[in-house]
This record gives C-alpha cells, structure tokens and sequence, in this order.
C-alpha cells in the first residue's frame, strides 16, 4: 500500500491561453510529481497486464463539526461529500502512474475509489495488483 499525504488534490482541466496554447495547472503537476516520489520511495513496483486499483481519500474532519456528526462519522453512517470528485481524484492519480507503476492507465481493469474520513492525516492510500 502507497501513502500519499497532504491535501488531496484532483486532475484539473487543462488551462488555454488566449493564443490557444493548453497546458496543465502548476498544482496539478506538484501533486502529480509528489504522486511519482511516493511511490518509488514506498513501493517502486512495475505491473504489467491487467490492474486492479483500490484508491481510498481519507479528509480530515472539520472542526466545526458537532459531536454528533462526529460519532455519526465513526460509525460509518457520514461520508464526505466534498470535493475534489472521487473520479478526479483516481485520474489524477492513475495518470501520476504512467510509466512508473505501469505501461499505460488502460491496463486498470477494476477500479474502487472511496471517500472517508479521519481523525488522522488528510491523505491517499492506493492498492496495486495484478489482475488474476
């Protein structure tokens, strides 16, 4: 399993100058790189054939929050419903990937993306495997 910490970050939408010229945000590419590092400094592992990916978003527990719904939080009746979209967040993740874990993205063939939250650090895990 991979750790990524820190806010959690989505893929953004490529940016367009007034020329036409596109290019992705600089947040984007610091969050995609900081993806890169942690997975060789944790695992390093090249998969090949088919993936499966298990991606869980932890969000810190906003301090507003009543003590009810923080109890509702731990008995797992309350999930976040907050940005960024559980869909940018693989995105961003899976393409962080390319090349380093793996050919190409196109090898996932099952992917689980969840939303939790934690009392601990904001972070990322992510679940690699090959495909049986």
């Amino acid at each position: 399993m991979i750790t990524i910490e820190g806010k959690i970050k989505g893929k953004a939408r490529p940016r367009v100058t007034k020329s036409g010229i596109a290019f992705t945000p600089a947040d984007t590419v610091n969050y995609e790189n900081w993806v890169k590092i942690n997975y060789k400094q944790q695992s390093g592992r090249y998969l090949e054939g088919s993936i499966r990916a298990n991606i869980t978003a932890y969000y810190k527990i906003p301090k507003s929050y009543s003590k009810k719904r923080v109890q509702a939080i731990s008995n797992n009746l309350e999930y976040p419903t907050k940005k960024p979209d559980s869909d940018n967040v693989a995105k961003i993740i899976l393409d962080s990937l390319n090349g380093i874990a793996y050919k190409d993205d196109s090898q996932i063939v099952q992917l689980m993306v969840l939303k939790r939250y934690t009392d601990g650090i904001e972070r990322v895990e992510i679940e690699l495997q090959e495909a049986l």
